[in-house]
């Protein structure tokens, strides 16, 4: 029977993959928002007749995966792995998605996804990709008709604040890889990166009607406002696809999901959590999602 600690590397190799693909980004860089463009306000000035230009995705959790990456993004190019700095990874909120999808557990509040958030010093690797706005809008899955990619994508992870924030490129790799993260191609690319936001800023964008017809009206009284002593955990095949996506990119990406992401407590480890819940790596998603959630 498999278990979880067939994956855990020795201490020695975590401190030692960690501390050299960390220590590129500096824990006093400034944040960003002042300076940084703005996804939503750029997306307003665009139309479907712009000229198309590359965009950049950063991927925190299910877009691990390139495979799971490609049934949104079909036509995507150099997927990758970079860092992001000054930035962590948390399990901090509950999408409508997971209950319509029959994966969210009440019971026992195995219902979270993740989220980036703005945490001075701290870090993750991501995996990055590009793709061209203009092929997306002809062939993407869950692409509307008249809308932009930017406008698509919005909807797409629609209680995010979706915001383009600065990452560290690792260059192209593949499955399994050992990534030489103290060799970065650069430490000043642009990357869409899925942050933290409120149900306020939700109901703002999308209005109440959207919120009461997606959360309220299905029981679900909040998206963001679970404190960190709330007892909120991650959904469990959410979670067993994020691990093995990032185990299949190899050991630095691998370690630093483990021990770089965390529960809405911003304290327990991922590593710590899968040791004391083993159900988790046991717990397989349903048929129909099994390539979306399938590592």
């Amino acid at each position: 029977e498999r278990q979880f600690a067939y994956c855990k590397p020795s201490m020695q190799v975590i401190r030692t993959i960690l501390l050299m693909s960390s220590s590129q980004h500096s824990p006093t860089t400034p944040h960003m928002n002042n300076k940084k463009p703005s996804f939503v306000s750029d997306t307003k000035k665009r139309d479907s007749s712009s000229t198309s230009s590359v965009e950049t995705v950063l991927g925190l959790g299910s877009l691990l995966s390139e495979r799971s990456a490609r049934t949104t993004f079909p036509n995507l190019r150099r997927f990758r792995l970079g860092r992001v700095p000054n930035h962590r990874r948390v399990f901090g909120h509950t999408p409508h998605i997971f209950h319509d999808r029959g994966i969210a557990d009440w019971d026992t509040l195995e219902m979270s996804s993740l989220c980036a958030e703005y945490h001075p010093g701290s870090s993750f690797i991501c995996s990055v990709f590009d793709i061209d706005p203009e092929e997306e809008e002809e062939e993407g899955e869950e692409s509307s008709s008249g809308k932009s990619f930017r406008e698509d994508f919005l909807e797409r992870e629609e209680e995010f604040e979706i915001e383009i924030v600065e990452y560290q490129d690792f260059g192209e790799v593949k499955e399994g890889d050992l990534v030489d993260s103290t060799n970065t191609e650069d430490t000043g690319s642009m990357g869409i990166l899925c942050l933290k936001s409120t149900d306020d800023a939700y109901i703002e964008r999308w209005g109440k009607d959207r919120y009461a017809a997606k959360y309220t009206k299905k029981g679900i009284n909040t998206i963001w406002g679970w404190n960190e002593d709330s007892g909120l955990k991650p959904c469990a095949p959410y979670l067993r696809h994020c691990v093995l996506a990032a185990e299949r990119m190899g050991d630095a990406c691998f370690a630093s999901f483990l021990d770089e992401t965390f529960l809405v407590d911003r304290t327990t480890t991922i590593r710590d959590y899968l040791e004391k819940n083993p159900h988790v790596m046991k717990t397989s998603p349903p048929p129909e999602l099994a390539e979306r959630y399938g590592g």
